[in-house]
């Protein structure tokens, strides 16, 4: 079947792109060539005078590139080609000699927008669905078809690259005060409004294109004039280093690639842009993020079940949280603003559930002044929220999360009550950090629905969830949990029922190293600084402050009586917290706090620790020691099954705990190091640090076969 058809409507030209068999459009090698054939008949006819290019999909205009079509390409030339053919393809729209206008409804992404940006008139929907951006760098690339040159042109230097070094998307009513697009209308009119601007354009000597760059006088004042872009390049540049590390090279890439474009012409524009392209689609960064993005594509179509295990998952539609804290409320919010379902929060005190309340809506507060949601969406939303005391409501709850205090028997307790106050058919699953499931579940009535489901704070924002099923957990309930935590739109990963899960497991022994070199007068602050210089977004002692020491000293102590002597805790947690130091949730941790704002190293932390600050000798071994703690642990754990795949390990860890993407994933990175010289390293480590350093049985096996995680 055809992906592209053309339908007359009086004097224009219709083309529509719908690619059969698949949920969005994408501009594949056999797209891009229909497409074009299809341009070249509407030149040749005489009775075609304007077209209008426009989505068969329901809520999609055109994703972007298909980039499975990447896997099959591996040299800097073949990629710097497949970006200059590109650029020859789109420029065919903008030098098309009859008009052409652009009826945008849905995702309109990387190649979507280039195409967008090469017509004559562009008119999006004022839905929600309707994005526009270059997402481009988001996968180690930049826009490589012009995006570089004619966004620029459009809306103006600032406002551009505020759009493409980021990889940012805008929704259809930004995109229109920005100038990117020239008419906002509703959906259900698209289509009449985009052949009328058919008609008028065709009737013009020459289409008039919407004047660009609404983003203010300041911008427009720089923009135009070579010194103020000076500026604008410098301070681009500045910020993305600050912000990246210099892990990233796609950002710079791009802002090459503008530069040349503005301050040398269109032709050295785009040679520079594909010539840019080339170097980072071979490079290893984008690799990697691409490698994260097919991993991140699969988890959505993956049911969580062993081969060969099927299972039939269960809408829920009404969900019960008990707990209304900050994790409770902010599972309730996002239940409510992403998966449309009825929520009913339940704590003991009905203060604490009204500041619940507030905090689950204040996440569709946000939304709403975001312009992600109508203010009839707002309300229709806000009105699913409800709460109590009591239990109330739970008997219609087709799953119920607990988000209660961290304690085995409070746990086991809300389980009881849970399970005599629901439907013999309700699920019940905990949001717990640490604690296995199954001792939860130990005398549950309904064993096989209950599972844990550990979300990661804060709950809005925080991309990933762990499913946890015990022995005895259904696999109806186990696809129920994954299915409904994808419409919370959650990367889900299904893990094994050990002390810490995944996340945490792989987390506390670097945490804890920490704690070690803390101890020994390692300065907090550089400890920090060299883990966010290896590409963490914050350090770990910043990590202690924000998640808090109480909760930390829980998770600690779980691990230690799980796992023995080898997680034993260092000693800081416990002096910092006979203290009464909680980080920042009591303005009291190991950074100074106002007005809840971080601040410098609180200097009074090393004298209650009894250490006298002082840089180590070798920076390098802190480094040193504090990721491979946590690239043994990760090796123990996927050795224990306690992830299904490789896959899920580096994404979850990714999605986690922020481990640098373009690293891969810590089992990824052993790959690249080679198990058998992370061996040796923790050999080195365990001789000078102690037996917390052994290697992993499983990791000193790979090393001697000559093994990895991933196919060479």
């Amino acid at each position: 079947m055809p992906a592209i058809t053309v339908t007359q409507h009086g004097p224009t030209a219709v083309l529509t792109l719908d690619l059969p068999g698949e949920p969005v459009n994408k501009l594949s090698a056999s797209v891009k060539a229909e497409f074009e054939g299809a341009l070249e008949r509407l030149r040749g006819d005489g009775a075609v005078k304007a077209v209008v290019i426009i989505s068969g999909k329901a809520d999609n205009f055109i994703a972007g590139a298909d980039i499975e079509e990447f896997t099959r390409l591996s040299t800097q030339e073949e990629f710097t080609r497949l970006s200059r053919e590109g650029q020859e393809m789109i420029q065919r729209v903008d030098d098309f000699p009859k008009p052409v206008i652009a009826a945008i409804h849905g995702a309109c992404l990387g190649g979507g927008l280039e195409l967008a940006l090469a017509c004559d008139w562009r008119i999006a929907t004022d839905h929600p669905k309707t994005q526009l951006g270059l997402p481009e760098v988001q996968l180690g690339l930049l826009p490589g078809a012009g995006g570089c040159q004619r966004l620029p042109r459009l809306i103006g230097l600032s406002a551009a690259l505020g759009i493409i070094m980021p990889g940012k998307s805008e929704i259809g009513i930004k995109a229109f005060k920005l100038g990117l697009v020239d008419e906002l209308v509703p959906k259900s009119i698209l289509l009449d409004t985009a052949l009328r601007t058919a008609e008028r354009l065709a009737g013009q000597s020459a289409p008039w294109r919407a004047e660009g760059n609404r983003s203010g006088l300041m911008a427009a004042a720089l923009d135009r004039n070579p010194v103020g872009r000076r500026f604008v390049y410098w301070k681009a540049r500045k910020d993305t280093l600050k912000k990246t590390g210099g892990h990233y090279p796609a950002p710079l890439a791009a802002l090459d690639a503008v530069e040349a474009g503005l301050e040398h012409g269109l032709a050295k524009g785009f040679q520079v842009e594909h010539q840019k392209f080339g170097e980072l689609a071979a490079g290893p960064v984008s690799r990697k993020l691409i490698q994260i993005f097919f991993a991140t594509n699969a988890l959505k179509k993956d049911d969580g079940l062993p081969p060969g295990v099927t299972a039939s998952a269960k809408k829920v539609e009404r969900l019960g949280v008990i707990g209304s804290g900050f994790m409770g409320a902010g599972i309730a919010g996002t239940a409510v603003a992403n998966a449309q379902v009825d929520v009913r929060l339940r704590d003991t005190d009905l203060s604490r559930v009204g500041k619940g309340l507030k905090a689950a809506t204040d996440i569709l507060t946000g939304r709403l002044k975001r312009r992600r949601i109508t203010k009839y969406e707002f309300q229709r939303q806000a009105a699913l929220l409800s709460g109590g005391n009591d239990t109330a409501g739970f008997q219609r709850a087709d799953l119920v999360v607990e988000a209660v205090f961290e304690d085995l028997d409070v746990k086991r307790k809300v389980l009881a009550d849970t399970e005599a106050a629901t439907r013999a058919d309700a699920i019940f699953a905990t949001n717990t950090s640490t604690i296995p499931i199954a001792d939860i579940a130990a005398e549950a009535r309904r064993p096989a629905q209950v599972l844990g489901m550990h979300f990661f704070s804060p709950v809005d924002r925080m991309p990933l969830l762990e499913v946890i099923p015990t022995d005895r957990t259904s696999p109806d309930t186990i696809a129920t949990a994954v299915q409904f935590g994808r419409k919370l739109g959650k990367t889900v990963i299904v893990v094994k029922d050990r002390p810490g899960f995944w996340v945490n497991r792989i987390l506390l022994p670097y945490m804890n190293e920490a704690g070690f070199l803390l101890a020994e007068g390692v300065p907090m602050d550089l400890i920090d600084r060299i883990m966010t210089r290896f590409g963490f977004p914050v350090g770990p002692i910043t990590l202690l402050d924000e998640v808090g020491l109480d909760v930390g000293a829980k998770a600690a102590k779980v691990m230690h009586a799980a796992f023995g002597d080898r997680l034993a805790p260092a000693p800081v947690i416990a002096k910092m917290l006979e203290d009464k130091r909680l980080g920042r949730k009591n303005g009291r941790g190991f950074y100074l706090y106002r007005d809840g704002e971080k601040h410098g190293p609180d200097e009074t932390v090393y004298d209650l620790l009894g250490v006298r600050p002082g840089a180590p000798a070798a920076p390098d071994l802190v480094e040193q020691r504090l990721v491979y703690s946590m690239l043994n642990e990760a090796a123990m754990a996927a050795g224990e099954g306690v992830v299904r795949s490789a896959r899920d390990g580096d994404i979850g860890a990714i999605f986690g705990i922020g481990y640098p993407p373009f690293r891969g994933g810590p089992l990824r990175y052993i790959d690249d190091l080679g198990a058998a010289a992370v061996v040796q390293v923790l050999r080195d480590l365990e001789g000078k640090f102690g037996p917390r350093f052994a290697p992993a049985a499983s990791l000193a096996a790979m090393a001697e076969r000559g093994e990895r995680f991933y196919p060479a």
